[in-house]
């Protein structure tokens, strides 16, 4: 017997149900551990009862909207509120196009700020230690970026690392801060590779929501060329030395989508001049007015012409290839390139 009216589901249909049920259960979740702590607020500091009871009132507004089906929906034109935003603030009641121009300038005053705060977390453009140099270009879709990467040095050598983060805007620049503060505070731990990233991995995993995840290359580089690394569901590493081009795939799987799982450690030994080419999906996933992707194979055909070069003519030659191929005025993806190289 087949079923009618609300019982008929499409398999499509059941994971959806299923995924908002888990994103309720989890703002439902959040909104009533931050109830729990301002009513505790309220006993302990009198003097800001006022503003303490606002708040209060707000939560317990939003755990309404949950109860009638109407949390996330903007109050002016019951259209979603952008997701990215909710996760940041689960009191919003209204979209972008709907904010009052106090709220859109304090928005943008914010996200300035932000953007500052996230461009000092990364390392310098043209950076050199122990034996090695490296060249970065760092170029966020808009004002905040998703993606990660960071050079740590220590004493006998140093990490480097790069990431992108799923999705774009606020909620993706978050988790790219929370991966930088995370691998910063391993760092110093004296753990080996594969250690440091599993640590990672799990923390990375416990405090984030389902669907959210990181591509991500973490190695180690020690100044006789030695090189280990983890590549966590991210694009290929490219192996650029004199012989040529050695694409090496991916070893796991990204950030996030298990909270124990395992991460191979490979090995690479680097000539002097030899280079390692890491870069985001906002190099290969662009596309030329005929709608092809500029893809992998351009990418490894352009670092083919630069395997005597040093990685600022490399990067620098990416960029106008980009421009040339892409039909798109504006850029659609955050971009990132690492090249490093054995002096």
């Amino acid at each position: 017997m087949e079923p009618t009216g609300t019982e008929q589901q499409t398999e499509g249909g059941a994971n959806t149900n299923t995924m908002a049920t888990t994103k309720n259960s989890y703002f439902q979740n959040e909104l009533q551990l931050r109830r729990e702590r301002l009513v505790a607020a309220t006993h302990t500091n009198a003097a800001s009862n006022a503003s303490l009871n606002k708040l209060l009132a707000s939560v317990d507004a939003a755990l309404a909207r949950l109860h009638q089906g109407s949390f996330g929906f903007c109050e002016t034109c019951h259209d979603t509120i952008e997701a990215e935003r909710l996760l940041c603030d689960p009191l919003l009641r209204f979209c972008l196009d709907h904010l009052s121009e106090q709220d859109q300038r304090a928005l943008e005053r914010d996200l300035l700020l932000a953007a500052g705060i996230q461009r000092g977390l990364l390392p310098r453009e043209n950076w050199s230690a122990q034996g090695w140099n490296a060249h970065i270009h760092y170029q966020p879709a808009n004002v905040v970026s998703g993606d990660y990467c960071d050079l740590i040095e220590s004493e006998n050598g140093f990490l480097f690392l790069l990431g992108d983060v799923a999705g774009k805007g606020v909620a993706a620049s978050m988790l790219m801060s929370h991966l930088h503060a995370t691998f910063r505070s391993l760092a110093g731990r004296g753990l080996g590779l594969r250690a440091m990233v599993e640590h990672a991995n799990r923390l990375f995993c416990e405090s984030t929501l389902a669907g959210q995840y990181a591509t991500m290359v973490v190695g180690y580089a020690w100044p006789d060329g030695r090189v280990g690394y983890v590549s966590a569901g991210h694009l290929p590493v490219l192996h650029l030395s004199g012989s040529g081009i050695a694409a090496k795939e991916s070893t796991g799987v990204p950030f996030g989508m298990f909270c124990t799982t395992d991460f191979p450690v490979c090995q690479l030994q680097l000539s002097r001049g030899d280079k390692l080419f890491l870069y985001t999906d906002g190099l290969t996933e662009i596309f030329n007015s005929a709608g092809d992707e500029f893809g992998l194979r351009r990418v490894q055909a352009l670092a083919a012409k630069h395997l005597n070069d040093d990685p600022k003519l490399l990067v620098s030659d990416c960029l106008h290839e980009m421009k040339g191929f892409s039909a798109v005025a504006k850029q659609n993806d955050d971009l990132t390139i690492m090249v490093l190289q054995r002096e």
